[in-house]
């Protein structure tokens, strides 16, 4: 996030900024922790030079600094690259996001676990937060309907230990597919289990594992949902993935960063348009996409509707190959 979020001020800022002024990035940290995102966001919202916030990343920290933009005397326009909780729809006015919700990743997992792998009796592991709760819900959901069996659906915290008994449980029951709604501790914890126990069933997760694909061989194979792929065909793109590889070498960007890019420039966009005034920031995004254009960005057109989410945004499905998550499609 913090990258390409620094690639697009500096792209701003050669080309003379937003009405001959400079954008200015202001960064902070949130450490992935609800209460401290609370004081980061009380932090931001007390000073006046800071006109639109980028993220928070997780949805954890974005609920509960979401109270904070939105209340007072002097809103500010929270827009978040990758919080995907269903709860955040429409939770007030100045919140929006330009990825799709859970209500998407999950079912889109679960067709695809019915329809590419053929899976009938899915296992889930997952991570007991709001994060982890929802992708499994969504999935189990799509897939009961689709007429799959969900065998058992376990929880995990970030101190456990072991996910072994879970795993063997699977197994007995019979299951040929295993869904990770986890981070990647977790993913990882699980995977590795799997190896010592000589488990191949086909593993699928959601977005929070991107970067996984750096574990080498552990991850071969794995599929994961994600609002954006670096090798998305379009012209827009490949121009970004190339900036992003000059400015910062051996990197690619992933859905958070190319998500954070396009944030900046829709925020450099209202400003130019609509002024520097909080409110009017606010506005101009309520409108983009019903009655000022979309926005045409690196992860596709960015519409809002009235719940502050981006409308129409879909999820893609990834495979690890080689130590880079590609399109599933793109072997």
């Amino acid at each position: 996030m913090l990258r390409a979020a620094q690639l697009a001020v500096n792209q701003l800022n050669a080309r003379r900024g937003i009405r001959g002024r400079k954008l200015e990035l202001r960064v902070v940290d949130d450490s992935g922790n609800e209460d401290t995102a609370v004081r980061v966001a009380e932090q931001l919202y007390a000073d006046p030079a800071v006109v639109g916030v980028v993220g928070h990343l997780s949805s954890g920290t974005s609920l509960a600094a979401a109270r904070v933009y939105g209340g007072g005397a002097t809103p500010i326009a929270v827009i978040s690259p990758s919080a995907s909780s269903p709860d955040l729809a429409g939770i007030n006015p100045y919140v929006f996001r330009v990825c799709p919700s859970d209500l998407q990743h999950g079912p889109q997992l679960a067709r695809f676990a019915w329809q590419t792998l053929g899976a009938r009796r899915a296992g889930i592991i997952y991570l007991n937060n709001d994060y982890g709760r929802g992708l499994r819900r969504t999935f189990a959901g799509e897939f009961a309907r689709l007429g799959g069996t969900v065998l058992e659906a376990d929880p995990y915290m970030p101190a456990t230990s072991s996910l072994e008994p879970y795993l063997s449980r699977m197994r007995r029951a019979g299951a040929d597919v295993l869904l990770l709604a986890a981070e990647r501790p977790g993913a990882e914890l699980a995977l590795r289990e799997m190896r010592t126990l000589g488990l191949g069933w086909p593993v699928l997760g959601g977005d929070a594992l991107t970067g996984i694909e750096a574990d080498g061989s552990l991850v071969e194979g794995l599929r994961l949902s994600s609002a954006y792929l670096s090798d998305r065909g379009d012209e827009r793109n490949a121009a970004f993935v190339a900036d992003y590889a000059r400015a910062f070498p051996g990197q690619r960007p992933d859905h958070r960063g190319a998500g954070a890019y396009d944030i900046v420039l829709l925020l450099a966009r209202a400003i130019d348009r609509a002024g520097a005034d909080r409110r009017a920031i606010r506005d101009y995004l309520a409108r983009v996409g019903r009655g000022q254009p979309p926005y045409e960005g690196v992860t596709g057109t960015i519409a809002f509707d009235g719940n502050g989410d981006a409308a129409g945004k879909t999820v893609v499905i990834g495979i690890v190959r080689n130590g880079r998550l590609v399109t599933e499609a793109a072997r």
